[in-house]
Order: structure tokens, then sequence, then C-alpha cells
């Protein structure tokens, strides 16, 4: 059976097509049409998707009935078309839909692509229909919820309305939020736990009021950074408590996140480094994108042969190795668009832009080229049996930049650590990316620096590059050689 899986009509719509288990391709739509957390479809993407032939079976990431009653029952203005009428242009009416439950698929994404026979699953996000929180147990192919916080009690909502009162946008610069926490000190942990949480016993955080709409201008006596340290801290404790709990719940030692709140590396660390379990998987995209995936595996209740993160367009250009290795050696940034895109927000060396890590200037350099915060560090990719030689690894490895891990010798390599000595590295193998390896191989060969610094191909606030037409115009507007 072919599958098409739909995430959309929230925020950075997707597609995922499975054919007999295979996941055959895996897009987001931002890259097609060029708008940032596209929350639509659009033909350029289901074309490749589907390349002509339609699927057997549609399955939709949500209930749009719950979310349509849990937008009423919160005042919110409902804009939820139906499920017919959103895809009668893309010419998808005649095939079958499923629907499946928000935090259903999120579990389901995460478990269904995961190594393990058996796991507890957290699922935390900002909300689905009305679950903001959810564990459930794995065991073979089966998977059962066995608990969940309901809005306005959210976490993510609660991360969401301190992005926005630090003057960032919510839903898609918290992880803005996340760096900034490195340079304040989180003083106001005590005043915000008084203020908005009841002290409930775990696994509740019940909020004292719903902070969907914001918290307008509270802690206006302190920095933004250190609002920005407190409500990660507070975020931070209270996952470590709930995945104390969900072992305690389960009796599980393998842990599987997801949900948005996943992609919060720096809790995700503090998580590992509790050795409350022994292995600790996240799927590359935990956030409402991937559950164009898991939308399939929650209705099929089967594994999905999960082999790359690399399922999107296909640059079928010929890599040029030696050109590349020269510019890198010339101190040069340059950028990397070859192969298929990567499915997830982190640029896993197919659509990058790279650079020796060394050097006072780069981190400057990269950050004008990005039009970023000046202070925001970048990631380092190393090979995977190095990594233990430079970084206090938390984890094992970790190729998907999920985790952070302190710099052994961070005056070297000024461009990838942040201020607190951390890095969220990436470890590589040559049977996850052939051509990147190479690269990195030839480098660490060349010039004796094992690392180098690799970060999305695009500028603050636009989608990755996509297709080579993308990349040549990307190298053409911010004078950046592109292979």
């Amino acid at each position: 059976m072919r599958i098409l899986g739909i995430a959309a009509m929230g925020h950075d719509a997707s597609v995922t097509v499975v054919d007999d288990e295979q996941i055959t391709f895996a897009a987001h739509a931002e890259r097609y049409s060029r708008i940032k957390n596209d929350p639509h479809l659009n033909h350029s993407l289901l074309n490749d998707a589907l390349a002509g032939v339609p699927p057997d079976k549609i399955v939709w990431y949500e209930r749009p009935t719950l979310k349509r009653l849990r937008m009423l029952l919160s005042g919110q203005p409902c804009c939820y078309p139906s499920l017919a009428s959103y895809l009668t242009p893309f010419n998808l009416t005649d095939i079958s839909v499923s629907t499946v439950g928000h935090h259903h698929a999120h579990a389901a994404a995460g478990y269904y692509t995961s190594p393990f026979d058996e796991a507890a699953i957290l699922v935390i996000d900002a909300i689905g229909e009305f679950d903001t929180i959810s564990l459930w147990r794995g065991q073979g192919t089966r998977l059962t919820k066995l608990w969940a916080q309901y809005y306005p009690h959210s976490l993510g909502l609660l991360y969401s309305a301190f992005t926005k009162r630090c003057g960032l946008k919510p839903n898609e610069e918290e992880y803005i939020l996340m760096g900034m926490a490195a340079f304040g000190q989180p003083c106001l942990v005590e005043d915000m736990r008084a203020t908005f949480l009841v002290d409930d016993v775990l696994p509740h955080l019940t909020l004292k009021c719903n902070v969907h709409r914001g918290i307008g201008e509270w802690g206006w006596w302190a920095s933004r950074f250190d609002l920005a340290a407190s409500i990660q801290k507070l975020t931070e404790d209270y996952l470590v408590h709930l995945a104390r709990w969900a072992h305690f719940r389960t009796g599980s030692r393998n842990l599987v996140l997801m949900g948005g709140v996943a992609l919060n590396c720096v809790a995700n660390t503090k998580i590992a480094e509790s050795d409350i379990f022994q292995h600790i998987w996240i799927m590359p995209n935990p956030g409402d994108a991937g559950s164009s995936l898991g939308a399939i595996a929650a209705w099929t209740h089967r594994r999905l042969d999960w082999q790359t993160p690399y399922l999107g367009y296909d640059i079928t250009t010929v890599f040029d190795y030696g050109s590349a290795l020269q510019a890198l050696r010339r101190g040069e940034v340059i950028g990397i668009a070859t192969g298929r895109a990567e499915f997830g927000p982190r640029a896993l060396g197919n659509r990058s832009l790279v650079c020796d890590p060394r050097g006072i200037d780069v981190k400057d350099r990269v950050n004008a080229i990005k039009q970023r915060e000046e202070f925001r560090p970048f990631a380092p990719v190393i090979k995977e049996e190095l990594a233990k030689q430079y970084f206090v690894m938390p984890v094992k490895n970790s190729p998907y930049m999920q985790f952070t891990a302190q710099l052994l010798r961070p005056d070297l390599y000024p461009a990838i650590c942040h201020i607190d000595g951390t890095a969220r590295v990436q470890t590589l193998r040559q049977d996850q990316n052939a051509v990147f390896y190479r690269l990195l191989d030839a480098f660490h060969q060349t010039t004796g620096c094992p690392m180098l610094l690799n970060t999305s191909l695009n500028v603050k606030g636009q989608p990755l590059v996509n297709s080579w037409n993308d990349a040549e115009q990307f190298g053409r507007k911010y004078e950046v050689a592109i292979f």
C-alpha cells in the first residue's frame, strides 16, 4: 500500500510517502514555497512526493473535529476547513482519508522509527487537540497511552509565552531563547513557579492562568537573558522529573522523546546526564512537521524502516570535493547543496554552510552571512569515533544535533563554542552521509582540524535552500561559493 501522510493547517506543513513500510519521501512545504513555517501544502511539494502516482490512502496528523472544539472552547477564531475542501485543489478527494490523534502521531513517529522493542514515550509540545503532555508505552508493535495533561496546562505554551515576552517570535524562535539562557542567571525560577504554576504532584504541570496569548510584561524588572535562563531552568527541572516519573511508571530503560519541546537540546542533555534511561531516541523531526510520518505510523501500527533523514528533494549535481576542500583550507565559508534534503529543522550536511571553526572572527563572519544575532554560536560536525577526544558527550553519539556537549578545548574552536563552554555536536559516520564524511575526513587529514562548523544553508527567517536553483541564488546574493 502507498500511503500519503499529511501535516498541515497548523504550522510547518509537511508530507511523507510510505510504500510498503519504506519511507520514500518526506519534506517540508516551506522548502518549496519559500515561506518560513508555511502551514499549507503546495503543488510543487505534492508533485515531488507523488511523482504522478496517486496514493492508495491518506492519513491526516490530527483529528479536525476535536481541534475545532478546542479552538471554540478556548475562544480562538476557528478557521479550520473540512479536509475534503482543503484537499480538493490538490486532486486528492477521491482517495480514502483517515485521521489520527495529534499526540498519537508524535508518539508513533518516535517509537516506530526507534531501535527499541519496548520504550517509554514522552510527548511534550504546545498543544495538539487537547493534549499538551502525554506518556505512552511501546511494546512490540503496540502503542498504549498511559497518561495525559490537557490544555491550557502546557509547558510548551509557557515556554512560547516567554519567547514572546523576550521579543522573539513564538512557535519559531524558541531555539534563540534557549541560546540566550546561557547569558543570564535563573534568578526568577521561584517567582515563575509562584506566579504561573500550581504545586501539583508529578507528573502534573498545572498553570494558574492561560498563557496561550502571552504573559504581558511579566518580569519587567529583569533582563531578557535572566528571563530566558529562568524559563529554561524551570523547563529542564520539570522534564528531568517527568522522565524519572516515566521510568517509574513504565519500568523501561529506553526513552523516546517527541513533540516540539524535544528540540530543546539543552533540556535533552539534562535528561541524558541524569542516567534515568540507558538509551534515548529522538526522531530527527520531532515537532509537528514530523507528524506527517507519524500519522502513517499511528494508522498502520507498524515499524517504519528508518534509515536516514535525507528524504526530501534530490539535487543530482556531482559534488566537487577538490574545489570544496581547497576553499575550506583557504578559510572560506562555503555552501553544500547536494543529494536529498534533510527531513527536519537541522542541516546535516546536504543543505549546509560549513567552514573551519578555528579563528576568533569566524563566528562573526558566518553570523553576518546568516543575519543572526551576534551572540549565537554554531554547531560542529565531527567523526563519531573522534567525538570523545574533544567533547564530554552525554550520549554515545549524536548524529542529529539533539544534545549539547562540553568542549574540552574551547579556546581552539571558538566559533562552535557557546559562552557556557558547550556545543550542539553532530557526530558523523561514513554510512550516514558518505559525501559529507569524505569532505570532513579530507579536511582533517590536510589541516589537522578534526571538525567543521556546520549550520543551515539559509539566512534568519528563511527556509533552508531546497533546489540547486535556490542554492545558486543564495550563493550570488550572499557571495558564498556553493558546491
